[in-house]
């Protein structure tokens, strides 16, 4: 029998866990889980912020919302495909020019979709490893040849609870976060020689627009039904897992993938 769906929990007020750090987060245009981190980020004392997309327009809409709240903060934005190496460099670089230096980089960017294994093009394969394990690998690279030598700075890459758990139609998508993953494990035990701290949070549904437009209505309902509150996660309970990963009360964490997810077998 499923749950019941229980009550979504108040928002959680801040308490300063990121009080005059600078932070990087990746695909955090829109409604999803990147534009949650990056305004629980500021709300958690962040001084300064850069936002990247590959959407010109969702882009400019969230930092425009982000400045009007946060107009003490520095915030920007830029432009960024992961999966172009000089686009990552070009967004690190801005990133530190526009910051002072970055604290705290979330590797939030990653791409979905359904297919069975047996109809998958190379293609689709690739276009899903690239974006959401490569573009995290990228990411990390660039990052950790400004963090290690400056002997400080934390990594949180959003990974998956399909890294762990099989479902069909996503075989790509589970490949590349278990991909994140294992990512995650090995370059933070090479980072943490530096003073740099990696982990990952791993989700398992959280609603939002654009997960509701390239998922059907039923399957996200019966994914949410089969957690133990019977309910998707809100996305800003997700932020509040990367926002712990980034602070100092995860200061002796290293290649740590979080669960957060209440589903039950």
């Amino acid at each position: 029998m499923s749950p019941s769906a229980a009550a979504v929990p108040p928002y959680v007020p801040p308490h300063g866990l990121l009080a005059g750090r600078s932070v990087l987060v990746t695909a955090a245009a829109g409604g999803g889980i990147g534009l949650a981190t990056a305004r629980r980020v500021l709300e958690e004392g962040a001084r300064a912020l850069v936002i990247s997309d590959i959407h010109p327009r969702r882009l400019e809409e969230s930092v425009a919302a982000l400045r009007h709240d946060f107009s003490d903060r520095r915030i920007e934005a830029q432009l960024a495909n992961v999966t172009v190496e000089a686009e990552v460099q070009a967004l690190v670089d801005f990133a530190e020019d526009a910051t002072g230096g970055v604290d705290v980089l979330v590797n939030n960017a990653g791409l979905g979709g359904s297919k069975r294994v047996i109809e998958m093009t190379d293609e689709e394969w690739h276009k899903v490893l690239d974006v959401t394990l490569t573009g995290t690998f990228r990411m990390t690279r660039a990052m950790l040849r400004k963090m290690q030598p400056r002997g400080r700075g934390a990594i949180v890459n959003n990974a998956s609870v399909l890294g762990w758990r099989a479902q069909k139609e996503q075989a790509h998508y589970a490949a590349a976060k278990a991909g994140v993953m294992a990512l995650t494990r090995c370059s933070a035990l090479e980072a943490a020689e530096f003073g740099v701290r990696i982990n990952a949070v791993s989700p398992s549904i959280a609603f939002h627009e654009h997960l509701k437009k390239t998922a059907p209505a039923e399957l996200l309902q019966s994914l949410a039904s089969r957690e133990a509150f019977g309910r998707a996660a809100e996305v800003w309970e997700i932020a509040n897992v990367i926002v712990f990963l980034a602070s100092d009360y995860a200061s002796y964490l290293v290649g740590e993938v979080v669960s957060a997810s209440s589903q039950h077998p």
